[in-house]
């Protein structure tokens, strides 16, 4: 050893290795549309059908012929009714139909007059008070849908949006990746699980674990079925038992604390003995001390344990990870450019992500308390702002902002 610190490793560089690691996981799981959200396509969705079906009304009124309203005023009979889900007779010639929303548009007619542009004239028989338009206010067959086209692409994660699509050309049962097995477990003698003693009683130097609660939420977003092992004490022989377990039936092993190089960070040791590891510093804030390695078959990932650092950097790496072994195409978070209402004059060496909010002037405010270990942060905030290793930021810059609801979903 000669006592020099490993270099930092670009964000991007570490996520493109770290994604080469990611092959999608084998299976498919055929699940009720109900019980899709948020699971990954594993095959494109073809429509039967036209959607809409038919030429539909698009508002409660009557359907005419355009050539027999040349005029306001003209009065017509009424020669049937049409509602959603009813079938309609042509149209009879000098008459008009009343029809609602959704009914079909009978054969004839090529225009619908809204309610509100006609007056009643007598028994059946009505007065259109102002002139329609070719077309007007009907839904053409097909123009939602088309049938023959791809309506959802494989590899795309099925959100609620989605989900009524599917639903829209008959699907009752949907093709998606299998949940990736995930085990999640925490490691250090000072954790202290909530319930368990009560605040006035805690010992000094103890915490509780937060990190537990946030990363098995966000695994479970993900679509993951999580295994949650609990917290496991710093003991060598302890951290491989765990491993050992974890790696028989999982595809990721996650732990957060542990993966720095202390006397008392058993991770390292433990994962070297039963399989692989790098350990990685990544040049980012908060963030930095970040582990990938395989034990047996099963992938395994150590967060830092400090945790605003364990919640970006699950965000940054995991999450697109994880995304991948269920085979979604769409996995990098989409920055907006938005001007900061705010100084940032000290550069880091390392590319931060600060948090921050919307304000009600178009710009962003920033946390004041920036540290790693602040968890209000990202509860007050709405997002991280991604700058630059070295770079200020001046009020009313544009920087890269990614919002939560990009990467929490």
């Amino acid at each position: 050893m000669n006592g020099t610190r490993p270099a930092l490793r670009p964000l991007d560089d570490a996520l493109a290795e770290l994604l080469g690691h990611a092959r999608q996981l084998e299976g498919v799981e055929m699940v009720s549309t109900f019980d899709a959200d948020s699971r990954v396509l594993v095959s494109d969705l073809v429509s039967a059908l036209q959607v809409p079906p038919q030429d539909n009304s698009a508002m409660d009124g009557y359907a005419v012929r355009v050539a027999e309203i040349a005029d306001e005023g003209v009065t017509l009979p009424v020669s049937q009714r049409i509602a959603a889900g009813n079938a309609a007779l042509p149209l009879a010639p000098g008459s008009v139909a009343r029809i609602f929303t959704g009914a079909p548009v009978p054969p004839g007619a090529d225009a619908i007059v809204m309610q509100e542009d006609v007056e009643t004239a007598g028994d059946q028989q009505v007065r259109i008070v102002r002139v329609p338009s070719a077309g007007q206010w009907i839904r053409r067959s097909g123009e939602d849908v088309t049938r023959g086209a791809v309506v959802l692409a494989a590899g795309e994660r099925l959100s609620a949006g989605s989900l009524g699509l599917a639903a829209g050309i008959g699907m009752h049962q949907l093709p998606v990746s299998r949940r990736p097995r995930v085990a999640l477990f925490s490691t250090g003698d000072e954790l202290v699980m909530p319930g368990t003693i009560a605040p006035e009683a805690m010992k000094p130097g103890t915490i509780y674990n937060s990190n537990r609660f946030f990363l098995s939420t966000l695994l479970r977003k993900l679509g993951c079925d999580v295994t949650d092992m609990g917290i496991v004490p710093d003991q060598r022989n302890a951290t491989i038992a765990a491993l050992q377990e974890a790696s028989r039936a999982h595809d990721l092993i996650l732990t957060s604390g542990g993966v720095s190089v202390g006397e008392e960070d058993h991770i390292k040791p433990a994962v070297e003995a039963l399989g692989t590891l790098d350990l990685w510093q990544i040049a980012i804030k908060p963030g930095k001390p970040f582990a990938y390695g395989k034990v047996g078959a099963a992938h395994f990932m150590g967060l830092p344990g400090n945790p605003v650092s364990s919640f970006v950097t699950f965000l940054l790496l995991v999450r697109p990870f994880l995304l991948k072994l269920q085979g979604a195409t769409q996995i990098a978070p989409r920055p907006v450019m938005v001007p900061a209402h705010f100084n940032w004059p000290r550069a880091d060496r390392r590319r931060e992500f600060l948090r921050a909010r919307r304000n009600d002037a178009g710009g962003l405010d920033l946390f004041p308390n920036q540290s790693s270990g602040v968890l209000t942060s990202v509860v007050w905030g709405d997002g991280l702002v991604d700058t630059a290793a070295g770079r200020t930021i001046a009020h009313g810059d544009l920087v890269a902002f990614i919002p939560f609801s990009d990467l929490l979903a």
